[in-house]
């Protein structure tokens, strides 16, 4: 298979780079805490020509949302997204940061106007049709209540899981991770000793 040339495979390599000193910066020093300046130099750019790579300071976002949710699969590469999802509830802990971009980023696209609203719509729709299928085969495997409407259930794991990391940012005591045990626990799930 050949590989790309040309400015466009240097343009795609340039964005890669920029994300991840994006997510670094921002997992370390928060979104609130870190400029558009500050993210352009961890780059090696100047503000604009960070930008040029993105067309907005809300797309370069919604870009590194998009990566911490790519760096996130790789990381947690579960079999059963509910599985997967407990794990990322677990390690969000550990970048504030992000999870401070996502909760403040996903309340102001709750605006229709909001030029990352489209993908937190396809996000979450995609988020719950894998954890509405993952929820039947727990069903299925009889490690669920079978009279849990499986897209009720996906709903509520991802409004437990924001939920989570808007509380993760006052000090929450209790390990996220634990908590997803504890519900699926509730819902027929296997005990954690099992």
């Amino acid at each position: 298979m050949a590989t790309s040339r040309g400015p466009y495979a240097k343009g795609v390599a340039k964005r890669a780079e920029i994300l991840r000193a994006a997510l670094a910066v921002i997992a370390r020093h928060g979104y609130r805490k870190t400029s558009t300046r500050e993210l352009a130099a961890a780059a090696g750019l100047s503000e604009a020509g960070m930008l040029h790579y993105f067309g907005s300071k809300e797309k370069l976002f919604e870009a590194v949302l998009r990566a911490r949710d790519d760096a996130d699969r790789e990381r947690f590469d579960a079999a059963d997204p509910i599985d997967g999802l407990t794990a990322i509830a677990g390690h969000n802990r550990s970048v504030p940061g992000l999870v401070q971009l996502y909760s403040t980023f996903s309340a102001e696209a709750g605006d229709p106007e909001h030029p990352a609203h489209q993908f937190f719509v396809e996000r979450y729709a995609g988020l719950r049709e894998a954890l509405a299928t993952a929820v039947r085969a727990r069903q299925a495997a009889g490690t669920l209540d079978p009279a849990a409407d499986p897209e009720t259930i996906a709903t509520l794991l991802i409004a437990l899981s924001d939920g989570l990391q808007v509380q993760t940012q006052y000090e929450l005591d209790a390990d996220p991770a634990d908590l997803f045990g504890h519900l699926l626990d509730l819902l027929g799930g296997p005990t954690r000793d099992s």
